[in-house]
């Protein structure tokens, strides 16, 4: 290919907003025509990315697509794209979720339109090109671009808390970004020590030489960022209130694609990178995770909102990737991709469906239904279908998923594997619990009584997840094979030779770490 596909992919929602901008919204038929170009650059940019797909080679190790321009040539900062099997699949991920979220909020979005279509754009546009930057300098533009289009999400167009939800998001993830670009810094000095030149290029970095102090450290900065977003415990406690201010759009695109910036990160930044430095926390990461996925779960059963329970369900999903990253088999890293699409997949559509009848009751209150599905029928047998996929029904994409990131750490960590299985359990009673009190029984509130089936428009966002659920259940090779190769060359980059008796290390990296903050404490004092 001659043509550079990623950068097409990555700006062409830009074009929507150049067109945007000249359209005046004083009027509902300029409101109209601002939403129809927002959906049809998001669409374009959608049959634009299926052209990576199709130029993508499975079988190739490496990047592929690369697009390498000098940028800031004096401190080797170049534009550099490109795409690999593990990011193939988040980037259309993003350009597939991003027309049947515009489509979403047709009508429930009606104050500042323009503003609204722009910041979507923009967000959409700073997701992918995190996805496909392969220059450090370039990624961190990209990733620190998202927070402000988000933001404005949130604190805009968000509910009654919606300054506080902003503020808390804005702020949690600013001081990870800030400490990942200390470490940035310092990777690329030891990289010009050593090499002797200046190079933000993420292929020249791997496998830069330095102290295995300062590598755990780098790691620790990268992986506290990371855990930030994706959202780990105990760092997940701006994720619900995040989602619960933020508008139906703005909680698809956050459980849908923002929180895969975390785990996208690890496998790209911070695990390769660092591969000492991640082999040193993993105990403690795998730890973490096995936590959020029982206590995300937890937390889910006990709330009175239907988002909010969504919320905290993802908290617990989130923690099945990281411990499939974690085990560093084939079956667990690939499950863990997988799973990251399903999430997006299915939280994504249980986000639509909460927004769909939160437009026309105005409350998520669990108490406040009973009974609809023989009033909503339609609407009921979708939410049900999303619901089994969520808890990993089989046939549904998200057993797959789990299946394989349990199968893998199973190899690995019995224990890890067998507490991470309660939690499908657990999955299971929260969300159907849900169903049953929500659309089965005696119809409670006459208030309901009155309530719309789904309309054209909705059914149109919806039935391609619904499609997507079962040919991702049915037929995940398809999806699969195309990362085999790539799986299989990070798990070589990452694994360290394991240490016979590691006491000694750990305690030799105590030792160390002690040693390298109070040298650090020392110079800041002078």
């Amino acid at each position: 290919m001659n043509d550079p596909i990623l950068t097409y992919v990555t700006f062409l929602p830009l074009l929507g907003v150049l067109f945007i901008l000249a359209i005046p919204q004083k009027s509902e038929t300029g409101k109209n025509v601002i939403r129809g170009v927002a959906l049809s650059a998001s669409i374009f940019t959608f049959l634009a990315s299926l052209r990576i797909y199709g130029a993508f080679d499975g079988s190739i190790t490496g990047f592929q697509l690369v697009e390498d321009h000098t940028w800031i040539g004096s401190y080797g900062i170049h534009y550099k794209l490109g795409i690999d099997g593990l990011s193939l699949w988040l980037v259309l991920l993003t350009t597939f979720l991003a027309p049947l979220t515009i489509l979403s909020t047709w009508r429930a979005i009606d104050k500042h339109v323009k503003e609204f279509q722009v910041s979507l754009l923009v967000l959409e546009t700073a997701m992918i090109g995190t996805f496909v930057a392969i220059d450090l300098f370039l990624f961190y533009v990209f990733w620190e671009l998202m927070l402000i289009p988000m933001y404005l999400i949130i604190g805009v167009w968000g509910g009654e808390r919606r300054i506080y939800a902003a503020v808390k998001f804005f702020l949690y993830t600013a001081v990870g970004s800030l400490l990942m670009l200390v470490s940035i810094i310092g990777l690329v000095y030891f990289h010009n020590d050593h090499a002797g030149q200046i190079t933000f290029d993420l292929l020249q970095l791997y496998g830069t030489p330095m102290p295995r102090t300062y590598e755990i450290l780098f790691f620790a900065a990268f992986a506290l960022a990371f855990a930030i977003k994706v959202p780990m415990f105990p760092l997940h406690t701006w994720l619900p209130d995040a989602h619960v201010e933020a508008p139906t759009a703005g909680s698809v695109i956050l459980a849908g694609i923002l929180l895969k910036m975390g785990t996208y990160g690890f496998f790209r930044f911070a695990m390769p990178l660092f591969p000492h430095g991640s082999d040193y926390f993993a105990p403690l990461i795998i730890t973490l995770s096995v936590i959020g996925i029982i206590y995300g779960a937890l937390v889910a059963m006990v709330q009175p909102d239907i988002k909010k329970l969504v919320a905290y369900s993802s908290v617990s999903h989130l923690g099945y990737c990281m411990l499939g990253l974690y085990v560093l088999t084939r079956q667990g890293v690939e499950g863990s991709v997988l799973q990251m699409i399903n999430h997006g997949i299915s939280t994504g559509a249980l986000f639509l469906l909460v927004g769909i009848i939160y437009e026309r009751r105005h409350t998520r209150l669990i108490k406040e239904y009973g009974g609809i599905a023989r009033i909503v029928p339609v609407y009921s047998t979708i939410f049900l279908i999303v619901t089994l996929s969520s808890i990993g029904f089989p046939t549904t994409n998200g057993f797959i998923g789990e299946f394989l990131i349990l199968l893998g750490a199973f190899k690995v960590n019995k224990l890890a594997a067998v507490l991470a299985a309660t939690g499908v359990i657990l999955g299971a009673v929260y969300m159907l619990w849900m169903v049953q009190r929500v659309f089965y029984g005696k119809v409670t509130n006459s208030s309901n009584l009155n309530l719309r089936d789904l309309n054209l428009r909705e059914m149109a966002y919806m039935i391609p997840l619904l499609v997507l659920i079962f040919w991702i259940g049915l037929f995940p090779n398809f999806f699969l094979n195309k990362m085999h190769t790539s799986v299989d060359h990070f798990i070589s980059q990452v694994k360290v030779e394991q240490v016979k008796d590691k006491s000694h290390v750990a305690a030799a990296d105590t030792i160390s770490l002690t040693a390298a903050f109070a040298s650090l404490a020392k110079e800041y004092k002078e």
